[in-house]
């Protein structure tokens, strides 16, 4: 565990509505400055002994097995309808397939078919694999025994990583391509307007435009089932604290601004970077679409997203969504290394809880898996990658 102490231009927290219009000047003529504790805490690494995976907590009537184990550095998952799991290794510039074909719940296939550098955003349209890296975009055929063609590329034109460099690929209901872009940075003025946004494009990635934008790293997206909104998790700003920023749940629609890096929560004005030119703070956030839910724990690191419209789980959980958080690294104790449910009521997003939990041990001191990929597997089991110990777990209903 490392200890920081940093002092930041920022404010501190209060219950007062008003505290962030009058403590912030909408000025430079005068500073606002102030001390805060920043902290540097990365658990220890474990491996995922099969006790380990035993001690993992779900629901009633639910149980935890390792799909596969042994594969890398696993990241982004989907799953095709014949069963073929499909998971991108970014650090070893790989996708690899995995099947379970005697339906044990332990895939016994696993066989590279793609070799793309920084290879790391999959998704599946009509019979083919898009995989996106940094700045290019591939597509593939997805042949009969669940092998590629040969990855022809799209783009190459997106935009530079930096500090988010993790793009994730999905189509929408009205058959388009949206492309998740992170920030350079955790906090700064962007040179380029495709940072920080959603983009979205034709399937053959003609006709990109930025949907919408100030989205610092919306890594987890997904239409919900029903209503066909599109709902996404942004990554908070770091080094604002242990509980700022919290996580942001965003109907993401077209056009609008979310407000990064000049406005965060319901309205708080982010104090290490004051909006350009003559605008001032209360001007941005008036043109800022706020978020509709927080998760309350701030630096969890939400990852992949997935709605479940699977069969084999309870019909409460139908058209409820599935969030990966990874875990924090800038907070005094760790929060995250877990898997949450978003229920949904009448097409709405209603709270959190949490799904699968226990992959922090030792009093919060080790864990033995960082979180990445969620996919629904074809037999209705929820999929889930981690990328510290190189595997796949399976949550089932029994």
């Amino acid at each position: 565990m490392i200890l920081l102490s940093v002092v930041a231009i920022r404010c501190s927290n209060s219950d007062d509505e008003n505290f962030w219009d009058w403590m912030i000047p909408e000025t430079d003529d005068d500073p606002t400055s102030t001390q805060v504790s920043g902290y540097v805490f990365r658990p220890g690494v474990e491996p995922a002994t099969d006790a380990n995976v035993q001690q993992l907590k779900v629901p009633a009537g639910f149980a935890v097995n390792k799909f596969a184990e042994n594969i890398g550095k696993p990241r982004i998952l989907v799953a095709h309808s014949s069963g073929y799991v499909y998971v991108s290794d970014r650090e070893a510039g790989e996708v690899m397939l995995l099947q379970d074909s005697d339906g044990d719940g332990v895939a016994e296939r696993k066989e590279v078919v793609a070799n793309i550098r920084q290879a790391h955003g999959l998704t599946i349209h009509e019979e083919k694999l898009y995989i996106v890296s940094v700045k290019e975009l591939y597509v593939a055929d997805i042949n009969a025994n669940g092998t590629l063609s040969q990855p022809r590329m799209l783009l190459n034109d997106l935009p530079d990583g930096g500090q988010h460099p993790n793009r994730t690929i999905a189509f929408g209901p009205d058959g388009k391509m949206y492309i998740s872009i992170g920030s350079t940075c955790n906090s700064c003025p962007e040179p380029n307007p495709e940072h920080a946004t959603m983009v979205r494009a034709e399937p053959d990635g003609s006709d990109r435009k930025i949907f919408a934008r100030g989205l610092r790293n919306t890594i987890g997206f997904g239409w919900h089932p029903q209503s066909g909104e599109l709902w996404g998790m942004d990554h908070g700003i770091d080094w604002l604290g242990d509980h700022e920023q919290k996580e942001e749940l965003n109907k993401i629609e077209e056009g609008k601004n979310y407000g990064w890096p000049y406005i965060y929560d319901m309205g708080k004005y982010n104090p290490s970077d004051r909006p350009q030119g003559d605008t001032t703070y209360q001007q941005y956030a008036q043109k800022t679409t706020m978020p509709v839910l927080l998760y309350m724990e701030a630096h969890a690191a939400p990852m992949e997203m997935v709605f479940y419209t699977g069969s084999q789980f309870p019909a409460e959980y139908q058209n409820n969504a599935f969030i990966a958080m990874r875990g924090s690294w800038n907070r005094s104790s760790p929060v995250g290394y877990k898997v949450v449910r978003l229920r949904f009521a009448n097409g709405q997003p209603a709270g959190f809880e949490d799904f699968l939990t226990g992959f922090l041990i030792n009093n919060g001191r080790s864990h033995f898996g960082r979180l990445v990929g969620l996919a629904v597997h074809a037999d209705g089991s929820l999929l889930v990658s981690d990328d510290t110990n190189g595997a796949i777990y399976r949550v089932s209903k029994q």
